[in-house]
């Protein structure tokens, strides 16, 4: 009679190592799909973040340059940094490309 008692135990642990098994893996496999979710959210809403600084800074320009600003130092140096930025590229292009000499 003891060993149907224990039997039976192990069977009851068993079922409910099971049952608790299958809500386990359901709850993974939801909390999986919202991270899926929010992953997807959060890139979004970076790229967002990036268009606005970058609107942000066009903004900013535009009013420095207008001359309106505390913002036209700033303007100024950007639109300096960026014309210098132009100069070596346009220097670049001028320069003879080398040919690597066939012996």
């Amino acid at each position: 009679m003891a060993d149907k008692s224990v039997i039976t135990n192990l069977e009851a642990r068993v079922k409910q190592l099971i049952d608790d098994h299958k809500r386990l893996s359901e709850l993974c496999s939801e909390l999986t799909a919202q991270r899926d979710t929010l992953r997807s959210e959060k890139r979004t809403l970076e790229e967002r973040v990036r268009e606005l600084d970058a609107e942000l800074a066009r903004m900013q320009l535009t009013e420095g340059l207008a001359g309106e600003s505390r913002n036209r130092k700033k303007a100024r140096a950007r639109v300096n940094r960026l014309m210098r930025e132009v100069d070596k590229c346009i220097a670049l292009l001028g320069q003879p490309l080398a040919v690597p000499k066939a012996e």
